[in-house]
C-alpha cells in the first residue's frame, strides 16, 4: 500500500479552496466532479509538495459535518484492490463500501475499509 491522499469533509467545495488558498501552496485544483457511484461532489487539491487533499461534499459526509469532524478518509494505492482487501479483512479489517467505478480516479476501481488508521479508500492503480 502507498500513501495517496487525505479525504477532508466540506459542506461547500468552492468556498474550502478559498480558505486553504490562503495557507496552502496548491499547484493544481481538479475540476469538481459528482460522482453517483459515491454520492458525492469530490476535488482534488495537489500541493507544491505533491500532497493531495481530496474534497469531499455532499450527503454522504453531512452527519461527519454536523460533527466537526473534517478528515473523512486516508487513501492508499494498491496494485490488486482485492487482494489488499482479502488481506486486511483477515487481520481484522471491515469493508465498509465494495468496489466501485471512481470518476474522479479515471474509473479506476476504489472501496473503502475501516482499519486501524480509521477509514480507508483503496484505489486500485499500477504504481509498480
Amino acid at each position: 500500500m502507498k500513501f495517496h491522499h487525505i479525504g477532508i469533509a466540506t459542506q461547500d467545495i468552492n468556498e474550502e479552496i478559498k480558505q486553504l488558498k490562503k495557507y496552502l501552496n496548491i499547484k493544481n485544483i481538479s475540476e469538481t466532479v459528482y460522482d453517483q457511484n459515491q454520492d458525492a461532489y469530490l476535488c482534488m487539491l495537489t500541493l507544491a509538495d505533491n500532497i493531495k487533499i481530496e474534497l469531499i461534499s455532499g450527503p454522504i459526509v453531512q452527519n461527519m459535518l454536523k460533527k466537526k469532524q473534517y478528515l473523512y478518509h486516508t487513501c492508499y494505492s494498491v496494485n490488486n484492490i482485492d487482494n489488499t482487501i482479502q488481506e486486511l479483512v483477515k487481520d481484522g479489517a471491515f469493508l465498509v463500501k465494495e468496489p466501485k467505478e471512481a470518476i474522479l480516479f479515471n474509473n479506476k476501481k476504489v472501496a473503502f475499509l475501516m482499519w486501524n488508521l480509521g477509514l480507508i479508500e483503496l484505489l486500485e492503480e499500477d504504481f509498480r
